[in-house]
């Protein structure tokens, strides 16, 4: 890529996949979710390599580093290669406790509610 060329940071962000939708990510930007050296970005900031930006997603709070342009939207395979993400361990390690403690609403295995052969033998076991 030229140095001459233009990327703005909602397309970059979007374009590596760190928001679903351009627009997501213009939103994100608008609402001061997107800092660089301490100061929230508009949408219509230029990108540029070398630049390190903290980005708070829904997932977690990134902080990546640009390492190139890309102005189309690529597969996650290839998009990673644009950036470095340099997200401190202690984020790292807050979602890895979320997720933890996360409760999906499925039932642990052999935990809860007995089977229906646990059943059967608990009737025989109050019927004798």
């Amino acid at each position: 890529m030229a140095d001459k060329e233009k990327l703005r940071i909602d397309k970059y962000l979007w374009s590596i996949r760190l928001f679903k939708t351009r627009s997501q990510a213009a939103t994100a930007c608008d609402s001061g979710k997107v800092k660089w050296n301490g100061n929230t970005v508009k949408a219509a900031k230029n990108v540029v390599v070398g630049e390190e930006y903290e980005v708070k997603t829904e997932a977690k709070r990134w902080v990546i580093k640009v390492t190139g342009l890309l102005p189309n939207r690529v597969a996650y395979s290839e998009a990673v290669k644009y950036y470095i993400d340099i997200t401190p361990a202690e984020e790292l390690e807050r979602i890895q406790f979320q997720a933890a403690s996360f409760h999906t609403g499925k039932r642990p295995s052999k935990i809860g509610r007995p089977t229906k052969k646990q059943r059967r033998d608990l009737d025989d076991f109050f019927t004798e």
